[in-house]
């Protein structure tokens, strides 16, 4: 398995998903449960990372079209708001 910096929004995701389902099922020994849920935070951690790069990515090619952004799709990027 990659280590977790190294894998993508979706792949962290996907993994994200079944490790909830096997401690959903409740079935396992507290240090296994332990050691999932360990892992799980580590992939929640990537992506949130993943997820606010993408954000500052958004931000600065918004930032490149100026005020085109809000007039023609109504889209405010975070932090910004209609002009009046």
């Amino acid at each position: 398995m990659k280590a977790v910096q190294d894998i993508s929004f979706e792949e962290a995701l996907e993994r994200l998903n079944k490790v909830v389902r096997e401690l959903e099922e409740g079935d396992l020994p507290v240090e296994k449960a332990l050691s999932l849920f360990a892992e799980g935070i580590e992939l929640v951690k990537r992506c949130r990372e993943i997820l606010s790069q993408a954000e500052q990515r958004i931000t600065v090619l918004t930032a490149e079209l100026g005020d085109l952004v809000p007039e023609e799709t109504g889209y405010y990027p975070a932090g910004g708001e209609k002009k009046r």
